[in-house]
């Protein structure tokens, strides 16, 4: 076959309409409500079709629309409008610029999918629509982060349902040119271009540029001619494909990201793991550092480490990635002798056990390991991650162990519909986008008239309605649906009923189907002609999840029921223009997971923003955000060991709450027709909910507390060629050499029967060191209310003092605990490292207990 030369066409804007360029090739024109209106403007069909992707609008739009735009007074006055507010935006001071003006931070972003938009369809759920909110609120907030990520040709999958209501999966492949992006070339105009060892030989990888507002996110995308086609395949599709096609796209990800940077000359100080995904990026900075400032991997890694952020996500160890020895040792095999280790040194990076032979390497492991910044994502998550994870700090009560939460928010312009953002405009004040996280702007939520806020609502439910017909007909007739049925998906929903709304990844332990376990409350509820309830299902399943594709068919089949229909639907290809749709529309978002299965749950945040009640397990961010006034709690947090009979409980117990609060307080209506003490609901949760979970107050804290602290370690141990980190290394490497000789002889106090309130309680301990000296240490108490188990609860801590020597290498501390609870108390003694440049206090290894 001939050789295939390639160009790009680029359409002829008119010289007057060059700005919608500059719009289209930033993901801000997409989450500002104005600047979507006004692309459709040009073609609303042509919008629609192209699934409201600026540049394929651009491409595909016939000139004499562009000729007739240009003629047009209204337009032009629509764009210069636009325009001058987002270069207004670009060039304004931003809250980082006003709060750290003398940072030198660069934060770089790493995420295995961003979910910024549907025309960027390179995301599969709520991680995705995390990361891409992340990098929105980055922008706003006017931090200086870059985004890294990979960009799969075929993204993730589209799903169709069969007559039988069972999944399959289509993947049509992306137009990149033809997208918000752009190819990065070098002064010569040639790809920039990163390339990786793997067995087979030499992978390459070229880089494009998405520009979401302020900040850059940059995608490697190994589909170059160079390439084998079995390497062209690393980056085809998101989560696709083996264990063996995960660790080529983590190596991509984590190491090939860090190679990206360089290539574009940027030196991130923080790097930032969203998930496991990234987490080689920890090595190759100590890869880079070692060849840099000629330091041993023990002395980088210091220094990496404490410049390392990393989220996890996952509640449940089998949700981690881990991969087998011979695994590593195939695509690695090459790599790990530049970090001067053997393949055994190398794997014990990623065992909660270092020197277990059997051990699967563990990338959630690894990052844990090589972050001294390590969090959940909601207050409980928090928790279970501790207790998760715990055994790599076996000595160290699970409340300290070093990880901690910081709960998830969603990015308000995106999500916020925009009826209630006129609304929000009108009585909030102007400064809600750029303020989202202030209070005292949400309190005066009061101030909106019921009847307007109840109008607007009634409104974004019309859309949503008219929007679940159109989806429904065109995937009835996809599947060779009757005449009949096509003109009966015209008539499905009420514009005025109660509409739950249920969207998510089908995930079993999402659970789904928990309505469907009693049918004849349901039937009931759903043939209820005085008060009407209809719901509005959507979501995916992974491909090769078929307990979740069950249940997709479960609920298809019972939609399919005759006395069913119009009351129930399915929507199918669950996407961010679905998920706004929703969000935006319906009355009630439920959610049912099995506790504490939810790490966070972002979706009912969203619904939130909206005047959406939420309906919720006590899970994820719910048991943070719910007071019995902003919504409805299924159950009151129990867990239970029997899976089954939980599902059942709650099942009866979402029936009840369904049957005696929610639907009788929609329909309670006066005689204005609105329900009072339904929207009094809505305006308390708008007011408590959306200050709070938002990812610039998410971000912000973030920022504050790990971006800042890290980018402080950074510069303070990578001073000299990074002699501080060496320094650390060394004098660490020392306290595990002599740790053995470190033990608590004894331990005294002064009491004599019960203490009162208040009187202090004194406290001596010797201590024998061996050759580690008391400047090489601390001596604690650790104390607090103890259970039935005796186990201290809510643990604090309280420095000892040194109180002189009793022989060589023998020291006696002593100490006061003062307290005001009553009860049974406890208090022990531990001895810990104690250096001026250890930023996280507990070394697995390094403590001893009296």
């Amino acid at each position: 076959m001939a050789t295939v030369h390639r160009f790009v066409v680029v359409p002829a804007i008119p010289e007057k309409l060059q700005s919608l360029n500059e719009l289209a090739y930033n993901v801000w024109s997409l989450w500002n409500y104005e600047a979507v209106s006004l692309f459709s403007r040009l073609d609303p069909d042509l919008w629609e079709a192209t699934n409201h992707n600026p540049v394929r609008l651009l491409n595909l739009v016939k000139q004499e629309k562009l000729q007739a735009a240009v003629q047009d007074e209204g337009f032009l006055a629509h764009l210069t409008r636009i325009a001058n507010d987002f270069r207004y935006y670009m060039a304004s001071p931003t809250w980082f610029n006003i709060h750290h003006p003398n940072s030198k931070a660069q934060i770089a972003y790493f995420s295995a999918e961003y979910g910024l938009h549907e025309s960027l369809p390179i995301y599969s759920g709520g991680l995705g629509m995390l990361s891409g909110d992340h990098m929105k609120s980055a922008s706003e907030l006017g931090l200086p982060l870059v985004g890294v990520g990979l960009l799969y040709r075929e993204g993730y999958f589209h799903q169709r349902l069969n007559m039988d209501g069972w999944q399959q999966e289509q993947n049509p492949e992306n137009d990149f040119f033809s997208m918000p992006m752009t190819l990065v070339r070098d002064a010569d105009h040639h790809p920039v271009r990163i390339s990786i060892d793997f067995p087979q030989g030499e992978v390459k990888a070229q880089i494009w540029r998405v520009q979401v507002g302020r900040v850059s996110l940059y995608l490697l995308d190994t589909n170059v001619p160079d390439n084998r086609a079995e390497d062209r395949d690393i980056t085809a599709r998101l989560y696709g494909g083996d264990h063996e096609m995960r660790i080529r796209q983590e190596i991509l990800l984590g190491i090939g990201g860090i190679r990206a940077l360089t290539a574009l000359g940027i030196t991130p100080t923080i790097c930032h793991m969203n998930e496991g995904h990234s987490a080689f990026l920890a090595v190759e900075r100590c890869r880079v550092l070692m060849d840099r400032d000629k330091l041993t991997f023990p002395q980088a890694a210091e220094l990496v480490a404490s410049s390392n952020v990393f989220t996890t996500h996952t509640p449940v160890p089998a949700g981690n990635d881990f991969f087998h020895r011979d695994l590593v040792e195939r695509y690695l095999g090459n790599y790990y002798p530049k970090l001067n280790m053997s393949l055994d040194e190398f794997l014990s990076l990623g065992r909660v056990h270092p020197s277990d032979g059997n051990e699967f390497f563990g990338m959630t492991v690894l990052a844990l390991r090589m972050a001294w910044h390590c969090n959940g994502v909601s207050e409980l998550h928090g928790d279970v991650s501790r207790r998760m994870w715990q055994r790599i700090w076996p000595e160290v009560p699970v409340p300290e162990i070093p990880i901690r939460h910081i709960t998830n928010g969603v990015h308000t312009p995106t999500w916020l519909g925009d009826g209630m953002a006129r609304l929000y405009h009108e009585y909030l004040g102007t400064n809600l986008v750029d303020r989202p996280a202030d209070h005292s702007l949400w309190t005066r939520v009061d101030r909106i008239p019921d009847a307007e806020l109840w109008r607007t609502h009634e409104r974004r439910k019309d859309r949503l309605i008219g929007f679940a017909r159109q989806r429904l007909r065109e995937q009835l007739a996809r599947r060779g649906a009757s005449a009949m049925d096509l003109r009966r998906a015209e008539e499905i929903l009420d514009t005025k009923a109660l509409t739950i709304g249920f969207a998510r990844r089908f995930a079993t332990y999402k659970r789904a189907t928990l309505l469907m376990r009693n049918p004849e409350r349901l039937l009931r509820m759903l043939s209820n002609s005085n008060m009407p309830v209809q719901f509005i299902f959507a979501g995916k399943a992974h491909p090769r999840d078929d307990g979740g594709k069950r249940f997709i068919q479960d609920i298809i089949r019972f939609c399919a029921r005759e006395e069913v229909r119009g009351r129930m639907v399915f929507i199918e290809d669950y996407d961010a223009n679905i998920a706004r749709h929703l969000v935006q529309g319906v009355d009630v978002w439920l959610n049912t997971p099995r506790r504490p299965m939810e790490a966070s749950g972002t979706s009912g945040m969203k619904a939130a923003i909206n005047g959406a009640l939420n309906l919720s397990v006590l899970d994820g961010w719910w048991c943070e955000a719910y007071d019995r006034e902003n919504g409805w709690a299924i159950g009151a947090g129990e867990e239970y060991n029997n899976d089954d009979y939980q599902d059942e409980i709650e099942s009866r117990i979402l029936f009840d709450l369904l049957e005696q609060s929610v639907i009788p307080t929609f329909y309670d209506k006066g005689l204005d027709g609105l329900p009072r003490n339904w929207i009094r609901r809505m305006k308390h949760s708008i007011s408590t909910i959306c200050p709070v979970y938002n990812t610039n107050r998410m971000v912000q804290q973030y920022c504050e507390e790990f971006y800042l602290p890290a980018s402080d370690s950074f510069f303070k141990l990578g001073e000299s060629h990074g002699q501080p980190a060496a320094k650390l290394a060394h004098w660490k490497a020392g306290l595990h050499k002599s740790w053995d000789q470190v033990k608590v002889r004894s331990i005294k106090a002064e009491v004599d029967g019960a203490l009162k309130a208040g009187e202090a309680l004194k406290i001596t301990a010797e201590v024998e060191l061996g050759a580690v000296t008391p400047d090489d240490i601390k001596v604690e108490l650790y104390y607090g209310g103890l259970d039935a188990h005796g186990e201290i609860q809510h643990g604090k801590c309280q420095d000892m003092m040194l109180a002189g020597d009793i022989d060589p290498g023998v020291y006696r501390y002593a100490g006061a605990l003062h307290t005001s609870d009553c009860g049974q108390q406890g208090y022990a003694v531990r001895i810990m490292p104690n250096h001026g440049n250890i930023n996280k206090r507990l070394e697995p290894g390094l403590i001893r207990w009296g």
